[in-house]
């Protein structure tokens, strides 16, 4: 999914949870994919881990509600410049 020296084309953060969005072209068009993970801070360095506590779930599901809508978003835009509405 997520190749190395890539950038995903959107990113939403919420504190230490982040919800990054990959776009892949197809052959029907663009589709997403969406990663999530938790910064942090250890020995002097950042690093991400994809698990999450109990009291980071609500953020979590924040981070992903909003990654939705921006796919699905992304989709309108199309049908609107296509003449589609």
């Amino acid at each position: 999914m997520q190749q190395k020296g890539t950038k995903p084309v959107h990113a939403i953060r919420y504190g230490k949870i982040q919800a990054s969005i990959w776009q892949n072209e197809t052959k029907h068009g663009p589709r997403f994919n969406v990663t999530v993970s938790r910064l942090y801070h250890e020995n002097g360095e950042w690093k991400r881990s994809e698990s999450f506590g109990r009291d980071e779930l609500l953020t979590l599901a924040k981070a992903l509600h909003d990654a939705n809508t921006w796919i699905w978003a992304q989709g309108r835009e199309e049908e609107v410049e296509e003449g589609k509405e």
